[in-house]
């Protein structure tokens, strides 16, 4: 009787593990199996840890789900590349179908007559500023000193993984975060064009990119993996190539400013613009349409949107969207340890340089930046009208990206 009772109880504790077993690794694998084309690589940037290498030492949990991640990537690397050259024909030139898109133009200049960056010692220097930062214990801002399993499921919604290359990217909205969720479709495969992996970025609709069914997330996978999830993220962490893309903090806001309020957003208009006329410029029974408001001459200000940064009702009502909030927020550099820190005054040097170090720049080119881009030298402009307190008040809301990411106070802004 009790032998018979120890393998009813066996049985079921093996179906329950190879259960665990199938999902654990369909969700990881499975699309590696589909389409066997990629091989899996890791830079050898600071601090980054390849496939293979010794890890600290792991709970049991973690040490299995480990082990069964480092097997799908051994597998994954010994795959040919046969159609790896497949991926790079296709149109080098975009259709560009969307207004804004056509209305900033596309540059395709090779700039060779650029200096060419050092760009290994960049991403030192670059990495060195963070580290030393965020240990820092006399430089304070809010969330730094939680750990990253403190950082709740919904605040990692900014961080896509992409499971055959091994790469996680966090985005940062207008810091060319568009494109390189283009890149991260094509390099995960997670979106078909007529049965086919897109394999232009240029070719993916904007609709498409920004629809959060497209990636996967890290807030996706307490879903898919239950009470594993933190534990696979930690894996996941240790093991693939992490980067994001930052901007001077100020630009950035004069740019979301420029993308989310100039030109007509149905959606801002009426979360946002709606709002911001009333409180700061008494404006009263206003149209419910964008256009018929433009039509009036009805738009957001530019101090208006400055004084809804700074007014603490703000933050109370909601957090910051995504637009303007702070890429600390976004992306959690002291929780994160990333390998590779990007920015778009240099974008398209660090974009070449990212591509390669992935391994992953025989597959496809980043898209051509933007002509036009907001740039650093239209702060004074911007910010003429603005009163040096809330200058003053708004350097100390953006402070920790300006000090983390090396940018420099800007004290022409901030001083009388």
């Amino acid at each position: 009787m009790t032998k018979a009772r120890l393998l009813r109880l066996s049985v079921v504790l093996v179906s329950i593990f190879m259960i665990l077993l199938i999902i654990v690794y369909w969700d990881n694998v499975g699309t590696a199996h589909f389409y066997l084309h990629t091989s899996f690589s890791r830079p050898r940037s600071p601090g980054a840890i390849t496939a293979g290498e010794d890890w600290e030492a792991l709970p049991d949990v973690d040490e299995f789900l480990a082990k069964l991640l480092s097997s799908s990537l051994k597998h994954n690397s010994s795959i040919p590349r046969k159609t790896e050259q497949l991926l790079v024909q296709g149109s080098n030139k975009p259709v560009v179908s969307n207004l804004e898109e056509n209305v900033r133009g596309y540059d395709w200049s090779t700039h060779k007559d650029r200096d060419s960056l050092d760009q290994e010692k960049l991403q030192v220097e670059r990495q060195r500023t963070l580290r030393e930062f965020c240990a820092n214990s006399s430089f304070t801002f809010p969330t730094k000193e939680r750990s990253f399993d403190d950082i709740p499921n919904y605040e990692l919604n900014h961080l896509i993984v992409d499971d055959r290359h091994g790469v996680i990217y966090c985005y940062v909205p207008k810091v060319a975060c568009t494109n390189w969720k283009r890149v991260m479709i094509v390099l995960s495969e997670s979106l078909l064009d007529q049965g086919v992996p897109y394999r232009n970025p240029l070719d993916i609709p904007r609709e498409h990119v920004h629809n959060t069914s497209t990636h996967l997330t890290f807030n996706k996978f307490w879903r898919r993996y239950g009470k594993f999830s933190r534990h696979l993220m930690k894996i996941k962490l240790k093991k693939y190539t992490k980067f994001l893309f930052v901007r001077d903090p100020f630009v950035r806001l004069i740019s979301a400013f420029r993308s989310k309020f100039e030109l007509e957003n149905e959606d801002f208009y009426r979360r946002f613009a709606i709002p911001m006329l009333k409180l700061y410029s008494n404006h009263t029974n206003l149209p419910t349409s964008v256009s018929e408001a433009f039509g009036a001459g009805l738009k957001v200000s530019f101090s208006d949107f400055i004084q809804y940064l700074l007014d603490p009702r703000t933050e109370k009502m909601a957090p910051f969207n995504e637009h303007w909030r702070q890429v600390y927020r976004l992306c959690h550099p002291c929780q994160i340890d990333y390998d590779f820190i990007g920015k778009l005054e240099t974008l398209d040097e660090d974009a070449a340089y990212l591509l390669q170090l992935l391994k992953v720049d025989r597959l496809l080119r980043f898209p051509p930046s933007y002509r036009n881009r907001t740039a650093s030298s239209w702060e004074d402009n911007w910010f003429a009208k603005i009163p040096l307190a809330w200058r003053q008040q708004l350097y100390k809301l953006y402070e920790a990206d300006f000090v983390l990411f090396g940018y420099p106070k800007p004290e022409n802004l901030l001083k009388d």
